[in-house]
């Protein structure tokens, strides 16, 4: 098996606590920016930060998983990861001021892959599908916090 990585970026013309406060706030402003390969979005429990448990359901590729995400802090502020409570997957959120008014967010997924054909496989498709989810994401999260801020 080998760790498979995706990732995406962008920058956003809002202050960064207040695009860190929309990713960390789980109930009321994370679900408004997901994607469409997201459904059926909920919290399990808590609700914004470090201890919230959110689950849902991702759609890629045809196939669909359930997922079960635990919420942490390593930098509150900076950088927030949902990690899967039921396998290897961890996606980061590291966000990263320029001056008072703009940001970049960056968002890191990686697992560690199944092995054989299958892995071969994953390890070629998967980063690109989720590249463009993450595009998507950052798009939305961007309009989003233009909304907010008019």
């Amino acid at each position: 098996m080998a760790t498979v990585t995706a990732h995406g970026e962008k920058v956003i013309d809002a202050p960064a606590e207040t695009v860190y406060g929309y990713i960390a706030d789980m109930r009321n402003h994370h679900p408004n920016f997901l994607p469409r390969a997201f459904s059926d979005f909920a919290v399990e429990s808590g609700g914004v930060g470090a201890g919230t448990v959110t689950t849902f359901k991702f759609t890629a590729g045809g196939r669909t998983r359930e997922y079960r995400m635990a919420v942490a802090e390593p930098q509150p502020g900076r950088i927030l990861t949902e990690s899967d409570t039921n396998s290897s997957l961890v996606t980061t959120f590291t966000v990263t001021a320029h001056g008072a008014e703009r940001c970049t967010v960056r968002i890191d997924t990686k697992w560690e892959g199944a092995g054989g054909i299958g892995g071969f496989f994953e390890r070629l498709f998967a980063p690109k599908a989720l590249a463009g989810v993450y595009r998507d994401e950052l798009d939305r999260l961007a309009d989003y916090a233009a909304k907010q801020q008019a």
